[in-house]
């Protein structure tokens, strides 16, 4: 499957997206959680360009144990718009998921699935193109709405467009604020909350997600030491 390269066309595969209803996975035993990140370089504003140098890291943890890692550096395919994520990154992270080994399980991004304006944002696209379980995890709804949940760790409240409940806020440390959960490819709300919840690692964001910021940030630096 090729990545759209223009917004009519991502919009038109958000659209048939948004109506799939793939079957929804059970989680092993045995867990292996993926978590990928993209970083541009520092002082960076705006919605940046097509070709805006990337450093992309992918990496898979079992039982908190990272046990596999990827980095790629590349460039960015297009600009920031926002609905339109996969446009700027999502050739480069799949091109980096695909050189992961082992395969994860369940993989964590930075993106949104059903709380986008077509229902269907790039943690539902990047899951469908790579056929992997995927969780979204952000700092903030993209269209949903709704009240933080109570100031204790594992608390939850809903987000929601209209009356559909389309992700949750999740409070992963007493005294932080929350963090958004969206469901992706093949999970539902309770299963990607039991995922981030338990790939914390005593940290407010997942400890995959952390770990594969750390990795981009520290692959962008050493090229500019």
């Amino acid at each position: 499957m090729t990545w759209p390269t223009e917004p009519g066309e991502l919009i038109s595969r958000q659209q048939e997206l948004a109506h799939t209803q793939p079957t929804l996975w059970t989680p092993p035993d045995r867990l292996l959680i993926g978590g990928i990140w993209v970083c541009f370089p520092r002082g960076s504003t705006g919605p940046g360009s097509a070709g805006d140098r990337a450093w992309a890291a992918a990496l898979v943890l079992d039982r908190g144990r990272v046990v596999g890692q990827e980095l790629v550096t590349g460039h960015a395919s297009g600009p920031y718009i926002p609905g339109l994520l996969a446009l700027r990154v999502g050739p480069l992270w799949e091109d980096v998921v695909r050189r992961l080994r082992p395969r994860p399980a369940v993989l964590l991004l930075d993106a949104t699935g059903r709380d986008h304006p077509r229902q269907a944002g790039l943690a539902l696209h990047l899951g469908a193109v790579l056929d992997l379980p995927t969780v979204g995890v952000t700092h903030r709804p993209l269209t949903a709405s709704g009240d933080w949940p109570a100031d204790e760790r594992g608390a939850t409240s809903p987000l929601t467009i209209g009356t559909d409940q389309v992700a949750a806020w999740l409070r992963t440390r007493k005294g932080t604020r929350p963090l958004v959960v969206h469901p992706g490819w093949r999970t539902d709300l309770p299963t990607a909350i039991r995922i981030v919840s338990a790939s914390l690692g005593g940290h407010r964001t997942p400890e995959p997600l952390r770990q594969a910021r750390r990795s981009a940030r520290r692959a962008r630096g050493s090229e500019h030491l």
